[in-house]
């Protein structure tokens, strides 16, 4: 099996080694950096899984880590910050966040968001994401709901496919917009929502469903 490669990038060095070890002795590959220039130039010169960035750091902070490593790359990136508010969770999914971890937290809950993330990381790079009931074939570019197939237009497959390879996790319309139309479409955030009412109809007969998050977006989820 290949090691899992993870960059950890906290300029606190007691934390910062404490999270390593705690890594390490799940069986991962780390690496360290104590602030953001070091990050990037470890991440531009070896190959990363995941990383996980503190938000307040010297020299780059990790928004712009985070930032440079989105116009490259899509590996996960867990963001550690001591702040709770919404409007920076906000602005770090539309950057391009998997998944946030908020000060003081514990090791145990650390390891597992990773351990989540990676097998989400890993799902979403297969032919076939098999999510409940629901089959989305990415090369062939076809969905079936327990063996029968259902007519998505292909916007309505892009959108479903970023969500579900989003799973669990919060993401704005104006993120949705970008990623599923591009950054040079000229349509208002209504399209988004035109077309996830069209989705959740063909889909409504499936084990999953698509939520809205109040003040943010929509999040794609398993139906409890």
């Amino acid at each position: 099996m290949c090691a899992v490669n993870i960059l950890v990038c906290e300029d606190e060095e007691r934390l910062r080694k404490l999270i390593i070890r705690y890594l390490m002795n799940e069986g991962y590959s780390v690496m360290e950096a104590k602030d953001g220039k070091e990050a990037l130039d470890i991440f531009f010169e070896q190959s990363i899984d995941l990383m996980i960035l503190e938000v307040m750091m010297p020299e780059y902070d990790g928004w712009s880590v985070c930032r440079s490593v989105r116009q490259e790359s899509d590996v996960p990136i867990i963001m550690l910050t001591a702040r709770s508010e919404e409007s920076d969770r906000v602005f770090g999914f539309e950057l391009g966040v998997d998944d946030y971890v908020i000060k003081p937290f514990s090791m145990k809950e650390l390891v597992m968001r990773v351990k989540a993330l990676l097998k989400r990381s890993s799902k979403s790079s297969q032919e076939v994401l098999d999510i409940g009931n629901i089959a989305i074939h990415t090369k062939a570019h076809k969905v079936f709901i327990e063996s029968i197939e259902i007519d998505l237009s292909p916007k309505e497959y892009d959108l479903l496919l970023y969500l579900a390879k989003n799973m669990d996790l919060a993401v704005t319309r104006e993120n949705i917009l970008d990623k599923v139309w591009g950054y040079d479409y000229y349509g208002d955030l209504r399209t988004v929502d035109t077309h996830v009412k069209r989705l959740r109809r063909k889909i409504q007969n499936a084990s999953v469903k698509v939520d809205t998050v109040r003040g943010v977006g929509y999040r794609f989820e398993v139906k409890l």
